[in-house]
Parts: structure tokens; sequence; C-alpha cells
């Protein structure tokens, strides 16, 4: 079995055939341990199964080598290699002890054995592979790491033709393809087939991972296997991988590419009916011009058509909506005009709207707005409202609401970014020192997060002192641009405000309203007849009026008085360090009280009077170091998988 040769059409990276999981892959499971074994004797020992009975102190007595191993019974172990039991003899199955003690990540045993002479890369097995191949199969990190400080070979291949890090692709041990890329294993590595890992991992994994990490780490989206000459893109359009079939278009991948059938990836979606990777792989080809027809196409399948026509088309949408009920116009026509408009947002909603639409919208609809506030100022409230008490405050708002928008809209709020070799240290200091957490790294970004980060999934970055992703700035609110976002925040009140009056002000000369005449309907009446524009853009504005103060108190409520950032009031049971000693009380660590969170945010020194924090927040790891990292949750406790977050 070992050497029969695999058509990769036919899940080429099966682990295990179906004769292998009753030979090799069910002592994978971990075992039950005595609860009254000494605990220093077990590694990750989990509790045994329900209703399975354990072994009592006196069988552990008469467990053989390979039994024992597998349980993790140290001391019978030791006393059965001391009385003479040749460490390196196979079992019935050609088992190595370092096999079982690896895939059972007993590191206690394995550290053992290696010191009275185990062969590291010793052979074994249904499927030939080595004790580092057994423990990458199983996503044991921690093991991994082990074994290859004592010198185990990542780049043997097994009775299939894989190394580890094909076995760690196609298994979606993400951490393990990390450490292993560290080490400088070679990311294209061909395999038997000539599959690479990345390969395996468009095949057999349905998510971003492990294929984002290959392919930052530079796999080529080119190669292509020894039989069928397939692509990566070709494997995952085989597979109905569409969220790596989306990657590897990012990435450069070629959609004309064919394979040994003259199959494109489209054909070959098309040929096994995944319809969601044909789906994307006619708008990837369309996009690129690779399937227009004709004009139409072009503009609809161009994605900086598609992105201006979302940008520009709330201009168009606010101006329509306000100006048809202001025309000189019977009702019916009006009717009409606004039917037409109706017909025109859809058909342009299907022609140019996609993914981005919920991204792009509401900062083209932030502009569109105010634009449309100012043209509403100078057009309709000018004569009312042109003088220098009027004029001066509102030029000044609109010159600093102008200013802290662009920063906040452009400015970078934080990402935290690292060299190719500072990632590699990261990788190994984190893994080989035992010392990872789940928040400490970014398996997107491959970053050590800084304490207070987050990883944006609209940006895809990390962003120091993270507070929110804000769709109004189409931009993350960060640790550089929070206070440009505060601002904005503040001076759009003012701006709409001072529209909310110049409308008020329109009114009063126009329609010349007396609320204690009038009553609330004849002034509506009034206000609507004199101008159905005004009235129109004065509830835009007091509908933004309502949701930016509420955004504003809550934004000064988090960071002046409570200390912390939205991301971290809303996730605020996740951060241990919000934890006090009573059981459901929070404070924020980084508080300093309400003047000085408030100096901090807008980093105002005024000549040396007030003395802003100056921590970099894109360095800082921990609440009370800069610099090293504390051990929270250890590589070595018992978990079937490690993730990154």
């Amino acid at each position: 079995m070992a050497d029969k040769e695999r058509d990769p059409t036919c899940n080429p990276v099966q682990p295990l055939l179906e004769k292998d999981d009753d030979d090799e892959e069910s002592y994978a499971k971990p075992y039950p341990t005595d609860p009254n074994y000494s605990k220093d004797h077990r590694v990750n020992a989990p509790p045994p199964p329900p209703g399975q009975p354990q072994p009592s102190t006196e069988e552990y007595a008469t467990f053989d080598i390979v039994k024992a191993t597998q349980y993790g019974v140290y001391e019978r172990c030791v006393e059965l290699i001391e009385g003479g039991h040749d460490v390196n003899t196979p079992d019935l199955e050609n088992v190595s002890l370092l096999h079982w003690a690896a895939i059972n990540n007993r590191a206690d045993l394995v550290k053992y054995y290696i010191s009275r002479g185990a062969v590291i890369d010793k052979l074994g097995g249904i499927l030939n592979s080595t004790a580092l191949h057994w423990a990458t199969r199983q996503g044991h990190l921690a093991m991994v790491v082990m074994l290859m400080s004592y010198g185990a070979d990542p780049s043997i291949r097994d009775g299939e033709g894989c190394s580890c890090i094909h076995l760690a692709a196609q298994f979606g041990h993400t951490p393990i393809t990390a450490y292993l890329l560290a080490k400088g294993h070679d990311v294209d590595l061909q395999d038997r087939n000539g599959m690479t890992a990345l390969m395996h991992a468009a095949m057999r994994v349905q998510n971003q991972d492990p294929s984002r990490l290959l392919l930052k780490f530079g796999a080529n989206v080119h190669l292509v296997d020894k039989f069928h000459k397939n692509t990566p893109l070709h494997w995952a359009a085989s597979s109905g991988n569409y969220i790596v079939a989306s990657l590897l278009n990012e990435y450069g991948a070629n959609l004309d590419a064919v394979n040994d059938k003259g199959e494109t990836p489209l054909q070959v979606a098309m040929a096994r009916k995944n319809y969601w990777v044909v789906k994307k792989l006619k708008a990837f080809r369309l996009e690129k011009g690779l399937d227009r027809t004709n004009f139409i196409d072009g503009l609809t399948n161009s994605s900086k058509v598609r992105e201006r026509v979302m940008f520009f088309f709330p201009f168009f949408s606010l101006f329509v909506v306000g100006y048809i009920p202001e025309l000189d116009e019977p009702w019916y026509i009006k009717l009409v005009l606004f039917g037409i408009f109706i017909f025109i947002w859809r058909l342009v909603g299907r022609m140019f709207f996609d993914q981005r639409y919920s991204v792009k919208m509401p900062v083209a609809l932030y502009l569109a707005t105010k634009f449309w506030m100012y043209f509403t100022w100078f057009a309709y409230c000018w004569p009312y409202v042109n003088s220098l008490a009027i004029m001066i405050p509102f030029s000044l708002n609109t010159v600093f609401l102008m200013y802290n928008f662009w920063k906040a809209w452009k400015t970078d709020p934080g990402e935290v970014v690292s060299k190719p070799d500072e990632r590699i240290k990261a990788i190994l200091e984190l893994t080989e020192t035992n010392t990872l957490t789940l928040q400490q790294f970014c398996n997107t970004c491959l970053v050590q997060r800084p304490i207070r980060s987050k990883h944006c999934s609209i940006c895809n970055r990390c962003v120091a002192r993270f507070d929110h992703h804000c769709p109004w700035v189409d931009n993350c609110v960060g640790f550089k641009n929070h206070k440009y976002f505060v601002g904005y925040l503040f001076f759009l009140l003012g701006m709409i405000t001072w529209c909310i009056y110049g409308c008020g002000t329109f009114w009063q000369h126009e329609a010349g309203i007396h609320y204690s005449v009038d009553g609330f309907w004849g002034v509506v009446k009034k206000i609507v007849y004199v101008s159905p524009f005004v009235s129109w853009i004065a509830c835009n504005a007091m509908l933004h009026f309502t949701w930016v103060s509420i955004l504003l108190v809550c934004q000064l409520y988090q960071v002046v008085y409570l200390g912390m950032t939205t991301n971290e009031r809303l996730n605020i049971k996740r951060y241990t360090h919000f934890h006090t000693a009573k059981k459901g009380i929070f404070k924020s660590p980084f508080t300093r009280g309400i003047f000085k969170n408030f100096i901090d945010l807008l980093g105002w020194r005024c000549g040396g009077i007030c003395r802003p924090d100056g921590t970099d927040w894109m360095k800082k790891y921990d609440v009370d170091d800069n610099t090293s990292i504390k051990p929270r949750v250890t590589l070595n406790q018992g978990r079937d998988n490690y993730q990154y977050v």
C-alpha cells in the first residue's frame, strides 16, 4: 500500500485509507488515564469517554510497552526499558514506541525514548511515516516543535509521498504550517505526485487558512502537478472550494491556465457542477475582461466602474427624491417620475452593486447628504443667513469638519505591520517557548498582536488600540485617528445644527409659519408646500443629528469616562485584564481618570501644561510591560488542534 501510486483526481491526499483507519488513526484518539496517577507522568491526559472504565493502578503494572506508551504510563515504560526492552523495536504493525508517544502527545515519553537512543526519523506503520508525520497529522504543534528540536526532518516523505508541510496543509493545521515555514521549509515543495501544500489546502480545506498563510509566504499559484497539470485554482474548482478560489484570484492565479485535458478552472468547476465556484470564476473573468462580449459587459463588470457608480448614485438619488416634488407638474406626472426613478434604482443596483455595497455606500451617503445640505444652505437659505455673525462660525465649523473627516477617512488608524524576518522571529519565539496565546498572534497578518489591537475583517488588517470599523468614514478607528473621528463627529453635529437653523430661517421668511395659529399640521403643510426639497433635506439633517449625537455621547462616555474602546466594551468578558476580583465587575486598567483620559484622546499638551499618555500602542504587548509576552494559554494544553485568532 505504501508504494501504491495515487491518482490526484480521487482525493490524492487521503491521510489514511479505509483499511488504515483501523490500524493507525484509531490509536490517535486520546487514551484514558487514572486520575490518581501522578500528574507529573501525564501529558494532556483527557477524561475517559463516558461509560468507559478506567484501568486501575494494578492494571498499569500489566501493560506491555506499547499500551503503556499509548496511555502515557511513564513509570511502567521506564521499568520495561530498563528491564531490557529495545526502544527501537517496532510492534507487529511496524510502529515504533516514538510513533505512539508522538501521536498521543506524550512529551515526557518522547524525551525519555530519545535519551535512550530512539531513532528520531524511523519510518513505520502502513504509511511508512515518521513520528513527526504522525504528530503533524494530529495537529500536535507542541510535539512537532519538540521533535524538530531533537533533529526530526520535516522534509522526509511518507509512503504516500507527502512531507510534513503537505500533511499540515491538507489537514488544515495552520499553526504547524506556519512553524514549518518559519523554520525554512520550502513553501513550494512538491510531493511525489507534484502536489504542493497550496494545492492540498485548495482541495481539502474549505476556509481561508492555511491557503492564505501559504500565499503570504510566497506560494506559487502557477505550479502544476505531475499527472494532471492542474494548478491550485484547478484543484479549488474541482473540490468546490470557492473561498480559496477567491484568494487565488486575488494573488494573480491564471484564469486561462489549462490542464492536460485542455480545461480551464472554470471548465473544471462546470464539469464537477460546483456552481458557487462557477459563479465566482465567471465574475473574475468578466472583471478581468476575459469573457466580455459587448461594451455593456465591459462597464458592468469593471471593478472601478462599479465602485464609482456606487459612490455617486446616492448623490443622484438624494437630489431626485427631493426635487421631483419640487416640480410644478401635476401629481400623476410626479408619480410617473418616481416610478421611473425606482426602475433606474433597481436596474443600477442589479448591474453595478456588488458585495462592496455595504462598505462603500455609507461614506458615499454621508458625502451626498453633506453636499446637498450645503447646496440648500447657499441656494435656499443664503438670503436669510448672509451675515458675518452667522457665516464666520459656519465657515470655521466647515473647515474643521473637512479637516477632521479627511484625517479620519485617510489617516492610517494604526495598522500593525512587520517585516518578513520579524514575522518568522515572532512565530518561532511564540511556539518554541510555549508562550503562544490565542490573542497574541494573527494568522492573517502574520504579526504579533499588541494588547488592545484587533484584526478588522473588513479592512483585512490588525489595528492598534482598535475601537471599531466606521462605515461613515470607510476606515477603522484606532490608535492614530481616534481623535480625528471624535472631532469629525463634533463638527458634523455642528454642521447639521447649522443646516437645521438655516432651514428654519428659510421657512420663517418664506412660509410665514406661526405655530400658535397654524398648529402642528398647519406648519407641516406650509413648510412642505413652500419647498419640498428643503423639507427633504431638513428631514435628512434631523435623522443624521440623532445618530451623530448618540454616537458622540457613546464615544466620549467609553473613552473618557470608562477608559476603554468600543471593541473592549462589547467584548469585555473576553479580555481578562478587565476582570476584577469581584465576579461580574469589570474595570479598565488603562483609565487615568476623566480629565487625563480626555487629554490622552485629543493629545493636547497646551504648552506643557497637559501631559498626554505617551504609550505606543503599536508596541505594547501587556498591561504592565511594553516588551515582554507573558504566558496565558500554553501550547501543550490538552486540545485536539491549535488555532490562532
